[in-house]
């Protein structure tokens, strides 16, 4: 049975790349349903400018908003960035965790041979 395509997770890494959008998912990590106002007053650059960066981070799927009258409440995506994780995790983990039990073996036997020798 062929396994599922994988998710495109290059706007994930796209958002990632900046300081500023890394910031502000922590900001939002902290306290969530932040409205953007109120996430935009912890930067410098203008509210046009918070906004593009929001913009990125929701088309990563990053942000998640929602309209409350006539307020945006925002709120951190973690399902991108896991997805990430098992990618490579599941991936690469098993073939580590052999080459691991490998090493383990070689340095027990090589222990056990120095005992007897």
């Amino acid at each position: 049975m062929p396994s599922a395509p994988a998710p495109d997770l290059d706007p994930v890494f796209t958002a990632l790349a900046h300081p500023a959008r890394r910031r502000m998912l922590d900001l939002l990590v902290e306290a969530p349903g932040l409205t953007v106002g109120a996430l935009a007053s912890h930067f410098e650059f203008s509210r046009i400018a918070a906004m593009k960066h929001l913009a990125v981070l929701e088309q990563a799927e990053l942000v998640i908003g929602e309209k409350h009258g006539r307020t945006r409440k925002l709120w951190f995506n973690a399902v991108p960035i896991q997805r990430i994780y098992d990618r490579w995790t599941d991936r690469y983990a098993s073939f580590f965790a052999s080459h691991i039990v490998d090493v383990q073996q070689r340095v027990e036997s090589r222990a056990q041979a120095r005992k007897r020798g």
